[in-house]
């Protein structure tokens, strides 16, 4: 070979540390993409800036090829069925786990405010005190529910079961126990293995 000879395009090796599941050419099922964008909102609630620190999370884990902009990552997003802007285009497996393994990156590094806030959660559950007692754990909150009404659409019934408050609160608690899970040992591969778990061939 040349010296001078460019090196073959390849993959990132990170997207080795999670499996190949057996789905069909189509890409990934639409439970997968609901749920890959749900944990994405859920971690643009917690984080002002969100998309932003997605893309530097994106070049941090040599994952820019991939996921090259704002545009591209909206799009791959937009693949998820309930959204307000639904595209059709398929959510390949590669493009699945950069949104996975960025997830679990930028999880990771909220771990403490994360377990803070679910214990939070509990504490004032146990107590019947209004969670607006707790500030961060309240403007999590009520940025999630801003981001849901804002990006989902109304018209379809997953979105609608979320038609109060209270329903999007649980939704959002539920996430946020979602990315401790990620955290965990081999948490990204469980959670991983998670998205496809009824879906495979």
């Amino acid at each position: 070979m040349p010296i001078n000879s460019p090196p073959a395009q390849s993959k990132p090796l990170i997207l080795d540390s999670l499996t190949e599941p057996l789905i069909s050419d189509r890409g990934c099922p639409p439970r997968t993409r609901q749920q890959i964008d749900l944990i994405l909102l859920a971690i643009e609630a917690l984080e002002l800036g969100g998309s932003e620190a997605m893309l530097l999370a994106a070049k941090e884990l040599e994952l820019q090829d991939i996921i090259k902009n704002r545009v591209v990552l909206w799009r791959l997003r937009c693949s998820n069925p309930l959204r307000r802007s639904y595209s059709r285009r398929p959510l390949d497996i590669a493009q699945a786990k950069a949104l996975v393994i960025i997830a679990t990156h930028m999880a990771r590094r909220m771990t403490v405010l994360i377990r803070q806030m679910l214990l939070a959660y509990q504490q004032l559950n146990e107590k019947q005190i209004p969670l607006d007692n707790h500030y961060r754990l309240s403007e999590y909150l009520e940025r999630f529910r801003a981001h849901f009404r804002s990006r989902m659409n109304p018209r379809r019934a997953k979105v609608a079961i979320y038609n109060s408050d209270e329903k999007l609160n649980e939704l959002a608690i539920a996430l946020l126990s979602q990315l401790l899970f990620c955290t965990g040992t081999s948490g990204m591969q469980r959670f991983w293995t998670s998205l496809f778990d009824g879906e495979v061939a």
